[in-house]
């Protein structure tokens, strides 16, 4: 009997099928690409600070990241670019006054406490960089709180009456900004807006280095949305959910429609929903739960904003939803083909 003119060759694998042609490194760079405008905006609006800071930032987590795999007797990986997502994304979290050691101490925790303790890269159960932030936020609250500087031609609050406070602080705060005799009504009105709610899209107000710019973040994340590297659902359902609460609960909507827009583009939501709330190790795996769990970020921001201490919620949202993931996807797995229920099995 001849021989077959070809040979078949099938490779049979477990469930799920998966095709993709990437690996971890393309993907991370990829990821520091899109947040590059980003960093620019943060240069342009802070000066060379924000340059010192971000590079500290990433150099730090580069270094403790290749001597805590060394440590342990791992395979030092820092050229996956992961370190430096981390460090970026901390420096992002930090106002722009911050003393040169925050960054640097932050990288610390978060590379080595909240990272490698737990196994190194996709073993993390909470998002490094946030958890970085909080650790800095309760260790010197002060430095994190009170550090804010005016950008370029700018003001910290993106109102020429208020020096001080950030955007999100006016809209909470204003009448302990206003002072005795002061007007907080009027505050309000003007940070409501539509040149203030423009300065919040472009950038021109003071926050974290890497937050205050919706415009330069969103670039950046359409790009991994076109890419497909991130999933359109978390930022979709984190930031409807957010439009939805601050439109139906109460709050000072002098003008609905700022009111609603300075809530998206104020403060960290459009840096947390398009690059912090889609991180893979830390969001579910099922379409459904990033619904649930991008839902669950807008509803704790909202009441966080509203009704907290904070003016903001975006970090603690994102770090409370990532303690939730495994639960998210523990009910969010789909029915494996061919597979009874318990009840017909003991039938």
């Amino acid at each position: 009997m001849s021989e077959p003119a070809y040979t078949l060759r099938l490779t049979v694998t477990a469930p799920p099928h998966i095709r993709f042609d990437g690996t971890v490194a393309k993907v991370m760079w990829t990821v520091v690409i899109a947040m590059l405008p980003a960093f620019a905006g943060s240069i342009y609006f802070f000066g060379w600070r924000a340059l010192m800071l971000v590079g500290l930032s990433v150099a730090s987590a580069v270094l403790f990241d290749a001597l805590s795999q060394m440590l342990f007797g791992r395979r030092v990986t820092v050229s996956d670019g992961s370190a430096v997502i981390t460090g970026m994304l901390l420096a992002y979290n930090l106002p722009p006054g911050v003393p040169w050691w925050m960054p640097v101490v932050g990288s610390a925790f978060a590379v080595v406490i909240v990272k490698q303790f737990f196994g190194g890269l996709g073993h993390n159960f909470i998002n490094p960089a946030l958890a970085a932030r909080a650790f800095l936020m309760v260790s010197w609250p002060g430095l994190m709180t009170a550090r804010w500087l005016a950008t370029r031609g700018g003001t910290i609050s993106g109102l020429d009456a208020v020096t001080t406070a950030t955007p999100l602080a006016v809209l909470k705060n204003a009448g302990e900004i206003a002072g005795p005799g002061g007007d907080p009504a009027g505050l309000l009105v003007q940070a409501q807006s539509w040149p203030v709610v423009g300065k919040l899209f472009f950038g021109n107000v003071g926050g974290c280095l890497g937050e205050t710019s919706a415009l330069l973040l969103l670039v950046g994340g359409l790009f991994l949305i076109f890419l497909r590297l991130i999933d359109w659902r978390i930022p979709v359902a984190y930031v409807g959910s957010v439009l939805l609460l601050a439109l139906v609960l109460p709050g000072p909507k002098h003008h609905p429609l700022a009111y609603l827009l300075y809530h998206v583009f104020g403060g960290g939501l459009m840096l947390g929903a398009l690059f912090m709330a889609t991180d893979y190790v830390t969001s579910p795996i099922t379409g459904k739960g990033r619904w649930i769990f991008g839902i669950g970020c807008g509803i704790l921001t909202v009441l966080i904003r509203l009704w907290g201490g904070y003016p903001e919620g975006v970090s603690y949202s994102i770090l409370l939803m990532n303690v939730a993931t495994p639960v998210i996807d523990r009910f969010t797995r789909p029915r494996l083909f061919g597979r009874l229920k318990e009840s017909r099995k003991r039938t």
